[in-house]
């Protein structure tokens, strides 16, 4: 198999299959090749971010929650402040494992590592590396859904079976943050430029109504806040935890389809452009 250079060294045979350069149905591979790293070098990490939203849980809906009492619930009951605030949390470790994945861990890859430049040598396309990627940012969040949710249990805050339902709902977020966030990764060069990224996160948590109601705020910061995709997910779960489902709870899962198409297209855009020129 010879290498085209003027193609940015992408094989003969990744030209002329069906699906052109962009895929050749091996994101196994890529997969592969990130649970074996993680495995030898990153479980630690993993575990520091599981652990953020938990002490969160604890110290905010245990300690102040016996200062606040309940509050009301997406079903218009009184619920624990506990049981209020874990969903919200619940979203935050999903968006949290999955924009580490797709962010930090990508921005390496690409401009140190230059591990893509490598992939995109051989028969793998841009949507393999980005589905295989992605995959690993889902299982991410997905593993940090499920420790999460066994917390809830064992803190009583599970209080009907439809609260099971935010494990799958959870992996939705973590989908369209890491589909948008690798995207988004792929035109940042430096550290200073990367603190950005921490610098739209914090904002997001802290006002996204994850510990208070939206009706506390001006109206016109409610809009703003509407507009944040943590807000979405963190509604979405609040009204899976307690089994309530309207209109809103279709908005809510469609911004997070709208979300994830658009960074899957963002994403095998940017890897197309950057090494397959």
């Amino acid at each position: 198999m010879t290498v085209d250079l003027e193609r940015g060294g992408a094989p003969e045979a990744a030209r002329n299959r069906t699906f052109g350069p962009l895929y050749s149905r091996n994101a196994r591979a890529v997969i592969s090749r990130g649970l074996l790293a993680t495995r030898s070098t990153n479980w630690l990490v993993m575990l520091s971010g599981f652990f953020e939203p938990v002490l969160f849980l604890i110290s905010m809906g245990v300690g102040l929650g016996a200062v606040v009492g309940s509050v009301q619930g997406p079903d218009g009951g009184d619920i624990s402040y506990a049981a209020y605030i874990a969903p919200a949390l619940l979203a935050v470790s999903a968006m949290n494992g999955a924009v580490y994945d797709s962010t930090w861990n990508v921005f390496f890859k690409m401009n140190f590592a230059k591990l893509y430049q490598g992939m995109l040598y051989t028969s793998l396309g841009p949507l393999d590396v980005a589905l295989g990627e992605i995959f690993l940012a889902l299982l991410r969040g997905l593993l940090y859904a499920l420790g999460f949710t066994a917390v809830m249990g064992v803190m009583g805050l599970i209080t009907t079976p439809w609260a099971l339902l935010m494990v799958p709902a959870s992996v939705l977020i973590a989908f369209g943050f890491a589909s948008i966030g690798m995207g988004i990764t792929s035109f940042l060069k430096t550290f200073q430029q990367m603190d950005w990224i921490n610098f739209i996160m914090l904002p997001m948590f802290l006002f996204s109504a994850t510990f208070y109601p939206l009706s506390v705020y001006p109206q016109a910061i409610q809009w703003l806040i509407q507009a944040m995709p943590l807000w979405h997910g963190v509604e979405l779960l609040r009204q899976i935890s307690v089994g309530t489902f309207t209109a809103a709870t279709a908005i809510h899962i469609g911004y997070y389809l709208v979300m994830t198409a658009a960074g899957m297209l963002l994403t095998t855009t940017r890897l197309r452009q950057l090494f397959l020129k």
